[in-house]
């Protein structure tokens, strides 16, 4: 008598493969994302009382820059100081900044991350070391960076020092970035354009491929 044959259970790698989230749901818009570095805060360190109104004053800017990059299908990415603590969660640093009221409370209410938008908490400065966001970027197949926050000639420099040296083409519009006096803004803006060449046009004049160039979009 034959054998009746017998098809193999599936492996539970296939079923984890089926039910797995993928990282990111669709691809860039133009190959582009924004980041948005350390913006949600408590502002509860060190010279904070310094920058904290410095990031206030650009945070209704990052935030314009953040609706048009939503509206052209560019991704939005915080890429978040964990401030040491590897127990928290993104949340919570929302829920830190509402707290503490004056301009954390000003800023995350400008700023506070959606449900569409992707969270990386890092330990150091640059929003690569030790994150997941070049895997990330990868799903995303982002070939360019918009890069916000502060502060500029730290987080903002490092994070922009570590893309130029994975090849993404970086830009750093000035008026989305803040550092602890204008003086240090302008010596990290020259640095920004002389040494890793990245495009430092102010966030109005920024377009990506869809849009005509000297036609940003938006309002």
């Amino acid at each position: 008598m034959p054998k009746r044959a017998v098809s193999a259970p599936p492996s539970s790698t296939d079923a984890s493969a089926r039910e797995r989230t993928p990282l990111a749901s669709e691809a860039a818009c133009g190959g582009t994302a924004l980041l948005v570095i350390d913006m949600i805060s408590a502002w509860d360190f060190p010279d904070a009382d310094r920058l904290a109104p410095r990031a206030r004053a650009i945070a209704p800017r990052i935030a314009a820059l953040k609706a048009r990059c939503q509206a052209a299908g560019v991704p939005v990415v915080y890429a978040n100081d964990n401030r040491g603590r590897w127990r928290s969660a993104f949340g919570e640093l929302v829920d830190a900044a509402r707290a503490a009221g004056g301009d954390a409370l000003a800023i995350v209410e400008q700023l506070a991350p959606g449900r569409e938008d992707y969270r990386v908490l890092k330990p150091k400065h640059s929003g690569f070391f030790a994150t997941p966001l070049e895997l990330l970027l990868a799903h995303l197949e982002v070939r360019r960076l918009i890069l916000t926050g502060v502060t500029g000639d730290q987080c903002v420099l490092a994070t922009a020092a570590d893309a130029r040296m994975r090849d993404f083409a970086v830009a750093i519009p000035p008026d989305c970035v803040a550092s602890l006096s204008a003086e240090r803004d302008e010596r990290a803006l020259r640095y920004f354009d002389e040494v890793l060449g990245a495009d430092v046009s102010v966030s109005r004049a920024l377009c990506w491929p869809e849009s005509p160039p000297g036609e940003p979009p938006g309002p």
